[in-house]
């Protein structure tokens, strides 16, 4: 879809109601249903211009009484479609959680906090520090965010990242 868009350069607005349909009526791996079909209860159908075999051979009766039963199931669908995306989003954060590392840093622990590129004395060689501190712990922010004091009590102006703190012991 995107290279089509891609493609058609100035006449993106012509070849965008086919490329949203084409999005539409394209399967989800994340849900196992087309979106259009999770709104409207029936499968897609596109027009062409001669009549199918399939079409001829449905009568009015059998026909009304198969969209009145493809509606009964729509809801249960849509259950299902939100119980698989729900299902996945778990094993994703399942396979993020496996790979992080914890690291129990608590409220009046003492850490060191990275140095950043512009914080780094000009002065100082490759041989340098990389790490300032230490530096106490007095909030958390929010989860893996925290408030630092220095140890003379000076509040430091930003919140830190648990990525650029390191345990300290005495």
């Amino acid at each position: 879809m995107k290279k089509k868009l891609k493609d058609a350069k100035g006449l993106w607005l012509e070849i965008l109601p086919e490329v949203l349909w084409a999005y539409r009526t394209t399967l989800k791996t994340s849900i196992g249903e087309m979106p259009y079909s999770l709104v409207y209860g029936t499968e897609a159908v596109i027009p062409v211009g001669e009549p199918s075999l399939r079409y001829y051979h449905e009568s009015d009766t059998s026909n009304d009484e198969s969209r009145r039963k493809e509606l009964d199931e729509v809801d249960e669908r849509r259950d299902m479609a939100y119980i698989r995306m729900v299902t996945q989003k778990q094993q994703a954060e399942c396979y993020y959680n496996k790979k992080s590392k914890v690291r129990p840093l608590k409220v009046g622990n003492y850490v060191l906090k990275a140095k950043t590129q512009a914080s780094k004395d000009p002065r100082e060689s490759k041989l340098g520090t990389n790490w300032d501190g230490p530096c106490k712990i007095t909030d958390e922010v929010i989860k893996g965010s925290f408030q630092l004091e220095t140890i003379e009590g000076n509040l430091l102006p930003n919140n830190w990242n648990i990525s650029h703190l390191k345990f300290f012991n005495f």
